[in-house]
């Protein structure tokens, strides 16, 4: 044990790297093993829980970043703050409640499970050679002996038993020769203690004895058995070790074999740091060069601007200054006027007639511009204002433009207007994608000269966006940055918001609703109409003809009053789906007004007619409704609607949108997609109105999904 002691600095030299947290930057301390196979400090792993708990409580400010100083989350870790789904937990215990966060080596998700920190294992040889390291580094710091009186004497060797150091008396008084202390285990002098037995940290009483080659984790027989690795593959311990311990010998060997090609890379990146230096300098001078060039032409015109500012003044205050002149000559004993007075002192009549003419035409004109004052020259400069509106965005937008970052496009098939915004791009290339994203967006109005975007950095390849204004059109555009580097922007594409807020309700499984006929899906977010049995023994006794049956379902929240839209889509097979309203005074009547399948069109006696019926049918709908059905929107037949059937028949849209605005009494029937109003009518909106769905035959439709923060930006990160 000595001579490894002595041996040690030599051993560990130049492995320093290997030995630092790279959560704390420092030694490892305790160190644990995290699913992804790196170890991070115990200490860091708990703070980075805590800070992501406290974090994600904050609405991941910056500020709460600072909880924990030992720690440096990354930004990209700390945008996926969102995916904890703990919302609202704080910190009030000293175990965290939290088991996800970011691997911080490899930046990966890492899910602790239900056992959280304890399910981890303690890389105590890691631990071991961090000691070596620590003993090495304070070689002239001896440990000292924990029972000795004071002043302690230096310690002789560590018993592993007792967890203690012992100078040689200590040790003697301690262990005596003939008790079970004397067989403990002891090693020289150390502050690292390892049990000698490695425990299952999901079955505390019970030694790894075996290693899962899924997980590679030791694991327990009871973890075998019965636990989570019940169906993994497993081997010895004994086996793992020899097989490990035989393949790190043999990489390693062969890594010693290669130092000389090691050597070479290590020269070669050698020369490479020096190029890298040369040639970011080389790059600093160009673009010092270029930015030179930009002031060089900002100041020529910003001289000669001046210079027509300069100009223009000179002119101007010449101008006005003759205009002043003129006007003191207009007073008395001064100028034109005095001279006026001395020439009527004139007594000689051919004299005076010979110099006051032309007197008399200057003084008229002096009379006229009297009547009618206008200064000479203007005092304004706003013909000089210089608008470097333009020129401002687009020095915003200087950068490093670099042919190998991709230019991306936004996704309009997999972009979204509802209750917010969800804008979605992609690289449709092979060449180097970004690290980073930014996104930016205006309002489109007409009655605005300069455009104003809105930016917002993402680090994935979506966001969701909730500050826009509703019934309103947005123009979007995206660029990519990998470190100072950008792309051009993409294509902007404009999409429209929904006319009004977005209503959320869900189908109302208890009112009217028909479970022979219709199925509901667990969350009430979609039905789909099935003729089922009921219907083939009805049939039994069609002979003629038959009413078919409309099975209406509404919707399990009303409006009173206000703007709402709501979306949904019809499945292409339907045959026939009716949308719109129902006030709540006429629902049983909706549901009262379906004919059953059985019932007859016309019998031999009954003396009823199939056209006067049809005539009563339409005349006693409760609901405002239309129809829709065969991949078709049929806009119903008004004295207002085209008279040819043809042209009220228009191809279904992918999303359908309803707009109730019960203040106006209108409701709307938009292409959801487009946000675009296909067809409106009145309503009478006195009563509680609810969403009113009716279908017949094969037949589904499905609510539209809100968009929420689970459409972030991480979905191509996973």
């Amino acid at each position: 044990m000595e001579s490894e002691r002595l041996e040690s600095p030599v051993a560990i030299k130049g492995i320093e790297r290997e030995l630092i947290c790279p959560a704390c930057k420092e030694l490892f301390t305790h160190p644990l093993i995290i699913p992804c196979q790196h170890n991070v400090c115990h200490k860091c792993v708990k703070e980075i829980l805590f800070a992501f708990e406290d974090s994600f409580a904050d609405g991941g400010s910056e500020s709460s970043n600072q909880s924990s100083p030992r720690i440096r989350i990354s930004a990209s870790s700390m945008d996926r703050i969102d995916r904890i789904n703990r919302s609202g937990r704080k910190r009030n215990s000293l175990t965290p409640r939290s088991t996800l966060f970011p691997c911080p080596s490899c930046q990966r998700d890492i899910d602790l499970g239900e056992r959280g920190i304890n399910g981890l294992f303690r890389n105590f040889t890691l631990e071991t050679i961090v000691e070596r390291y620590r003993q090495a580094a304070r070689a002239a710091v001896a440990i000292m002996c924990d029972f000795c009186k004071p002043p302690p004497q230096e310690s002789t060797k560590s018993c592993m038993d007792c967890s203690a150091s012992y100078c040689n008396e200590c040790f003697k008084i301690h262990h005596p020769w003939g008790t079970v202390k004397a067989q403990h285990e002891y090693v020289g002098p150390t502050t690292n203690f390892r049990p000698k037995i490695l425990m299952c940290p999901e079955h505390e009483m019970e030694r790894v004895n075996m290693y899962c080659e899924i997980c590679r984790r030791p694991v327990c027989h009871l973890c075998k058995l019965g636990g989570s690795h019940a169906n993994h593959r497993v081997t010895t311990m004994s086996t793992a070790y020899k097989t490990l311990k035989e393949k790190l010998s043999k990489d390693i060997e062969y890594l010693i074999s290669k130092e000389s090609q090691v050597k070479a890379h290590i020269t070669q990146l050698d020369l490479l740091l020096k190029e890298t230096e040369c040639n970011s300098e080389r790059a600093k001078q160009e673009a010092s060069q270029s930015f030179e060039k930009l002031y060089h032409v900002l100041e020529e015109k910003k001289s000669a601007a001046l210079r027509a500012i300069e100009t223009s003044k000179n002119i101007r205050l010449e101008k006005l200054q003759t205009q002043v002149e003129e006007y003191q000559g207009l007073l008395e004993n001064n100028g034109l006027v005095g001279y006026a007075q001395e020439v009527l002192k004139e007594t000689d009549p051919s004299c005076f007639v010979q110099t006051a003419k032309q007197l008399h035409v200057r003084i008229q004109k002096a009379t006229e511009s009297l009547k009618s004052f206008r200064p000479a020259a203007e005092t304004t400069f706003e013909h000089f204002v210089v608008d470097t509106a333009k020129q401002e965005d687009i020095l915003g937008d200087l950068s490093f433009h670099s042919n190998g970052l991709e230019i991306p496009e936004i996704n309009e098939a997999q972009s979204r207007m509802y209750n917010k915004a969800l804008i979605s791009w992609e690289c449709p290339g092979k060449t180097e994608s970004a690290d980073t994203y930014v996104l930016e967006y205006h309002k489109l109005n007409k009655e605005e000269e300069s455009v104003t975007w809105q930016k917002t950095e993402v680090c994935g390849k979506s966001k969701v966006l909730s500050d826009l204004d509703d019934d309103s059109s947005y123009a979007f555009r995206v660029r990519g940055y990998k470190g100072s580097i950008c792309s051009p922007w993409s294509r902007e594409v404009i999409m429209r918001t929904p006319p009004a807020p977005v209503f959320s309700f869900l189908f109302d499984d208890k009112c009217g609703y028909n479970n022979e006929h219709l199925q509901l899906n667990p969350r009430r977010t979609s039905v789909e109409s099935r003729a089922g049995f009921p219907l083939l023994l009805g049939s039994e006794r069609l002979q003629v003809g038959c009413y078919t049956t409309l099975d209406y379902i509404i919707g399990d929240t009303g409006i009173a009053k206000g703007k709402h839209f709501w979306a949904f889509t019809v499945e292409a097979y339907s045959y026939l789906v009716k949308v719109g309203v129902v006030p709540s005074n006429k629902i049983q009547k909706l549901f009262h007004n379906t004919h059953d399948v059985t019932s007859p069109r016309y019998e031999q006696d009954s003396g009823h007619d199939s056209g006067s019926e049809d005539a009563f049918f339409d005349s006693s709908q409760p609901c405002t409704l239309v129809t829709l059905g065969m991949k078709k929107f049929v806009i119903p037949a008004t004295p207002a609607a085209p008279k040819d059937p043809a042209s009220r028949i228009l191809p279904l849209p992918s999303c359908l949108g309803i707009c109730l605005d019960c203040d106006r009494g209108r409701v709307g029937f938009y292409d959801a997609g487009r946000m675009k109003c296909l067809y409106e009518c009145e309503v009478d909106c006195s009563g509680l109105m609810y969403p009113a769905f009716a279908l017949m035959g094969s037949a589904a439709v499905h609510l539209e999904e809100a968009v929420t923060a689970k459409y972030r930006e991480y979905h191509d990160d996973i």
